[in-house]
């Protein structure tokens, strides 16, 4: 298991260097940059005298520079100008829209990221898991209607117009302010025993509204995965033996069905990222998200670029844990991957 494990660690070093690559393809695609839009308004409106700071701006991070060469500086793999150095040296850029360094403009909302990210994971898994096995093995029954129709509302409900519904009923209910992931007076503040408890208590609201199109369709698929192996010939066989319905369903479909279920955490993080920008906006949160919308309408690239590479290195310490656990839950992938070497 160790040597699996360090394998699959090693893997991830050639998959984030390709993943870099195409995230800074895929910034520079667009035509021209923030420096240069923004020489060019002012050269439109005469002002001679900012464009000269700007063109220095653009020497000062290698903008000028040719793709490949502005890549390497970009990462750390090649000597930059005199004010950038590169990821691999901790450098993480510099915000032309915020006119500050990334790291300070997105280092208060790292951590509040990966939280919400976590919390929301945990939700969409501890509620799905129990609710699937309900409805496969009680296929067609009452619980199954509703669990399904409640699945469905959950697939069809915008985030942001539940994150909508949640303040309006947490206002007019009980008249308190969901918005935001920490009471006021606690923003800015050390991290103490009591800015820990608001985090928790303002975390409910966004979990659940983040969480629930995800909950929805991991009920649709462990239901599906587990009504697939009930129908199976082992399984009948093992019935007639006279095994227990109980220790059947836990001995043999449920691992089977845990499969793909466990191999969604990977997948799941980038999807929750992605669809909690809108959510984030409506509830006031501190998080990756809006600060990601504000770089990409600006062609912010360096605060873009680290954005979407943060969110990739949380995608591959996702798909490391399922990895993981797929090999503990199913001992054919472990000794499958020791076979092959």
């Amino acid at each position: 298991m160790l040597v699996y494990t360090l394998r699959r660690i090693a893997g991830m070093v050639p998959t984030l260097l390709a993943i870099s690559f195409l995230v800074f393809f895929v910034i520079e695609l667009p035509p021209g940059d923030y420096l240069s839009n923004q020489i060019a308004q002012l050269k439109a409106q005469g002002e001679a005298s900012s464009v000269a700071r700007l063109e220095f701006l653009r020497q000062e991070f290698a903008l000028d520079e040719p793709f490949w060469k502005r890549y390497l500086i970009w990462i750390g793999a090649w000597s930059g100008p005199h004010g950038f150095s590169g990821l691999l040296q901790g450098d993480w850029g510099w915000s032309f829209e915020f006119a500050r360094p990334v790291e300070e403009v997105v280092g208060p909302t790292l951590l509040l990221t990966v939280i919400l990210n976590f919390t929301t994971v945990l939700f969409v898994y501890i509620v799905s898991f129990p609710i699937g096995i309900y409805s496969a093995t009680r296929q067609y029954s009452w619980g199954d209607y509703g669990f399904t129709l409640l699945g469905y509302i959950g697939l069809a409900t915008p985030n942001f117009l539940l994150g909508l519904i949640m303040l309006y009923l947490s206002n007019q209910w009980f008249g308190l302010s969901v918005g935001g992931l920490m009471a006021p007076e606690f923003v800015g503040q050390p991290w103490s025993t009591d800015k820990v408890l608001s985090v928790l208590a303002h975390l409910i609201i966004p979990t659940i509204v983040i969480g629930t199109s995800g909950t929805a369709g991991m009920i649709r698929r462990l239901r599906a995965n587990l009504l697939d192996e009930l129908h199976k010939q082992y399984v009948t066989t093992a019935r007639s033996k006279g095994l227990a319905e109980t220790r059947l369903l836990v001995k043999y479909p449920m691992r089977m069905a845990l499969n793909p279920f466990i191999a969604d955490i990977g997948n799941i993080i980038p999807s929750l990222v992605s669809g909690s920008v809108i959510v984030s906006v409506v509830l006031n949160l501190p998080t990756v998200g809006p600060i990601l919308l504000t770089a990409l309408q600006s062609q912010d690239q360096f605060l873009a670029g680290f954005i979407i590479l943060f969110v990739s290195v949380l995608t591959l310490v996702g798909m490391l844990i399922s990895d993981l656990l797929l090999a503990v839950v199913d001992p054919r992938i472990r000794l499958g991957a020791e076979a092959g070497r």
